[in-house]
C-alpha cells in the first residue's frame, strides 16, 4: 500500500479569510513543504514551521503520519506546484505554483502537468494507493473547477474555516470567471483547461495521476474532501469511467451533508471514518471535532487504512505522539531571537 500526497500552493490561499491552513498568510506557502516532510520523517526538517490553523489546530499531516507509523505503508510525494522548499523527497511532474485564480490564466503548466502526472499514475506497481492533497486554499479553487466542468452534484465544497466562508468563495469564484477565458460549463470534458484557468496546480496533478492510475487497473482510494471530489469530477471529464473509492472524515461529511449523493453521481464508493477527536484525551486534536480543518494530507484516506486494519482506536494516541515529537522538535530548533 502506498500514500501519494500531491502538495502544491495557489496564491488564491492568501485572499484575507479564504484558509485556515496556517497560522499567517506568510506561512500558508510553507504548509504544503511542511505536510509533505511530516508524512515522509515525522517531523519537519526544512519547513520554518509546523503548520497549525490560526486556533492551534494541528495539521492533519500529522494524523496520516501517526497511521503510517502504525501500519508502515509507503509514502510519495508529488511536486504539485510548491512555491516553497521541502525537505522532503518528491516526485516532479512540471506543475508550477498557481497565481491567485481572479488573475488570467492562472495555471499555466495545468495541461502538462496532468498528462505527465498520468504518465506517472499508469507506471505505479502498486495494486492500490491513496492519493491525497494539501494546498491552502484549494476548496476555492476546487469550487470553481467544479463550476468550469458544469458539475452540479456539490452546492459547496468544505473549509478548514469553523464557519464556511462560502460568500467570499463565491465571489471569488465569479471573479475568477469574469477574468477567464472560459464561462461556466464550457470546460466539461476539457479538465486540463479548467484547471488551467480558473483552478490549481494540485487539481492538475492529482487528477492526472488517478486518471492513469485507473487506466492501468490500479485501485484508488481519494483520501479527502471536497477537492478530492473535484478531482473525481476532472476524472470523469477526462473519459476515465472506473471506479474509485473517497475516503473522508466524520468532520468533512457533517460539513457537507450531501457527500454521499455527490460521491454516487461521480462513480465513487463511499468511507467515512471517526477517529474520535471528541474523546477527551484527544487534548489539541479536539478542535477538527470542533470545525477547524476537517481533512486534508490524505487524513481520511490514512483513517481508512486504520480502520481496515482494526486499528482506530489507536490513531488519536499515535497522533498525540507524533505532534508532541513534531512541536518539541520546532522548539529546539528555535533560537532565542525566534528564528
Amino acid at each position: 500500500m502506498r500514500v501519494i500526497l500531491v502538495a502544491g500552493t495557489t496564491r488564491t490561499a492568501e485572499i484575507d479569510g479564504i484558509s485556515a491552513a496556517g497560522a499567517t498568510r506568510d506561512l500558508l506557502l510553507h504548509t504544503p513543504s511542511a505536510d509533505a516532510e511530516i508524512l515522509a520523517y515525522g517531523e519537519t526538517v526544512r519547513a520554518p514551521v509546523t503548520p497549525v490553523s490560526p486556533t492551534g489546530c494541528p495539521t492533519p499531516a500529522v494524523v496520516t503520519r501517526a497511521v503510517r507509523e502504525l501500519l508502515d505503508f509507503e509514502v510519495t510525494v508529488v511536486d504539485g506546484g510548491l512555491a516553497r522548499p521541502t525537505g522532503a523527497p518528491t516526485v516532479s511532474v512540471g506543475a508550477r505554483p498557481g497565481r491567485d485564480i481572479r488573475e488570467s490564466d492562472p495555471v499555466q503548466t495545468a495541461p502538462g502537468a496532468f498528462a505527465a502526472a498520468r504518465e506517472f499514475g499508469r507506471s505505479l506497481p502498486e495494486d492500490r494507493v491513496v492519493v491525497g492533497e494539501t494546498i491552502p486554499g484549494g476548496t476555492t479553487t476546487a469550487m470553481a473547477t467544479l463550476r468550469a466542468l458544469g458539475e452540479d452534484a456539490i452546492e459547496s465544497t468544505s473549509s478548514s474555516l469553523p464557519e464556511n466562508p462560502l460568500d467570499l468563495k463565491a465571489r471569488v469564484v465569479d471573479a475568477a470567471f469574469a477574468s477567464s477565458e472560459i464561462e461556466p460549463g464550457q470546460a466539461a470534458h476539457n479538465p486540463e483547461l479548467a484547471v488551467r484557468f480558473v483552478g490549481d496546480p494540485v487539481l492538475a496533478v492529482a487528477a492526472g495521476l488517478t486518471a492513469g492510475a485507473l487506466e492501468s487497473g490500479t485501485e484508488v482510494v481519494l483520501g479527502g474532501g471536497t477537492q478530492l471530489l473535484a478531482v473525481a469530477a476532472l476524472v470523469r471529464h477526462a473519459g476515465v469511467p472506473r471506479r474509485a473509492t473517497l475516503a473522508t472524515t466524520t468532520y468533512l461529511a457533517s460539513d457537507v451533508p450531501n457527500v454521499a449523493s455527490a460521491a454516487d453521481a461521480l462513480g465513487l464508493d463511499l468511507r467515512i471514518s471517526d477517529p474520535g477527536f471528541d474523546a477527551d484525551e484527544a487534548g489539541p486534536l479536539s478542535a477538527y471535532a470542533d470545525g477547524v480543518a476537517k481533512e486534508g494530507a490524505a487524513m481520511g484516506g490514512a483513517l481508512s487504512l486504520a480502520d481496515d486494519a482494526g486499528r482506530l482506536g489507536e490513531v488519536t494516541e499515535a497522533t498525540r505522539t507524533v505532534l508532541d515529537r513534531v512541536t518539541d522538535g520546532e522548539r529546539e530548533g528555535t533560537t532565542a531571537d525566534g528564528s
